[in-house]
C-alpha cells in the first residue's frame, strides 16, 4: 500500500472544529443621499461592531448573513449586487482559478478566520446588503442573549467608529466596492 501523500499549504478541519458564520455591511441612503453604514452597538461589551452570526443547519450562508443582518439590526435587506472581484467560475464555464471582475455579484467580499484557540476557527463570510426602505426597524429581534442597539450612521463616519480593525476593514472595502459601482 502507497502511503498518502500530504498536500502542502493545506489545513483540514472536522465540523466540531469550525464555526460557519456569516455578516454583512448594511447600506443605505441619507435623506440627502450620502451614503450610510448600519453598526451594531454591543451594549454589554461596549463595541462597536457589524452584524454576523453563526449559520443555521441547513440554511445558505447568504440566507444566513440576510437574517444574521435583520437579527441584530432590525431592519430587513436584501443582497445588494455589485460590481467586483471574485474567485468564482461563471456557471458551466471551466476558467482558470484567477481573480476575475464580475457584475450583480452577490458573492462574499470578505472572508474572516478567527482564531477560537482550542475550539478551532470562525470562518466569517462578508456581504454587502441593502436595508428595504419600505419597512421601518422592527423591535424584538434579537436572541435572548443579544444585548445591541442599531444605528445608521454616513459611511466613512461608521469604517472609523468601529471597535476593531478587521471590521474597519470589512466595511471600508465594502464602501470602496459600492462606491465604485454607484457613485
Amino acid at each position: 500500500m502507497v502511503p498518502p501523500q500530504i498536500r502542502p499549504g493545506t489545513t483540514q478541519l472536522l465540523a466540531g472544529k469550525f464555526v460557519v458564520a456569516a455578516g454583512s455591511v448594511l447600506f443605505r441612503r441619507s435623506k440627502t443621499n450620502a451614503l450610510e453604514i448600519c453598526l451594531v452597538y454591543d451594549t454589554t461589551k461596549k463595541q462597536w461592531i457589524l452584524p454576523k452570526g453563526r449559520k443555521d443547519r441547513g440554511e445558505a450562508i447568504e440566507e444566513a448573513a440576510v437574517r444574521e443582518t435583520f437579527e441584530e439590526t432590525g431592519y430587513t435587506c436584501k443582497l445588494w449586487p455589485q460590481r467586483m472581484v471574485t474567485r468564482a467560475t461563471v456557471a458551466g464555464v471551466n476558467a482558470p482559478d484567477v481573480a476575475t471582475v464580475g457584475d450583480n455579484l452577490i458573492e462574499p467580499f470578505a472572508i474572516t478566520i478567527r482564531d477560537l484557540k482550542e475550539d478551532g476557527i470562525k470562518v466569517i463570510s462578508w456581504f454587502i446588503t441593502l436595508v428595504n426602505e419600505e419597512e421601518g426597524k422592527a423591535h424584538g429581534t434579537q436572541t435572548e442573549s443579544e444585548t445591541f442597539d442599531s444605528v445608521f450612521v454616513e459611511a466613512g463616519d461608521a469604517v472609523e467608529r468601529l471597535t476593531f480593525q478587521g471590521d474597519r476593514e470589512v466595511a471600508q472595502q465594502a464602501l470602496d466596492i459600492v462606491n465604485a459601482n454607484y457613485n
